[in-house]
């Protein structure tokens, strides 16, 4: 039974995925718009809610807290461009539009941006 379990694997071990949801989260925060299949990004938009929930209030321990696991030129950007926009909204930060199907291997691709 699948009970009690959060977030989807994504065909890898816990060290793959990390990483990748690390990369995707470089990659949406640097361009700000990024095409990826539709379970990966359904999977990076809490991540990404989180951190840019957490850069909203410039402190210290916020700045931090993003730094363990983002670059720190990705939390320049985040802290200076990006959640200065979000400061009156209360989440909803990113959206996800469907795409046409991959051509090579039909996977459901997605495409995921900052609002």
């Amino acid at each position: 039974m699948n009970n009690l379990r959060k977030g989807r694997k994504l065909h890898r071990v816990s060290g793959q995925r990390k990483a990748l949801l690390k990369a995707l989260m470089t990659a949406l925060i640097i361009n700000e718009k990024i095409i990826t299949t539709e379970a990966k990004a359904k999977e990076l938009r809490p991540h990404i809610e989180k951190m840019v929930t957490k850069a909203r209030v410039k402190s210290i321990s916020n700045i931090r807290g993003v730094r363990v696991i983002l670059s720190e030129d990705v939390t320049k950007k985040l802290f200076s461009d990006i959640s200065p926009k979000y400061v009156k909204r209360s989440g909803g930060y990113t959206r996800i539009t469907k795409l046409e199907r991959r051509k090579s291997d039909g996977a459901k691709m997605a495409q995921i941006e900052f609002v």
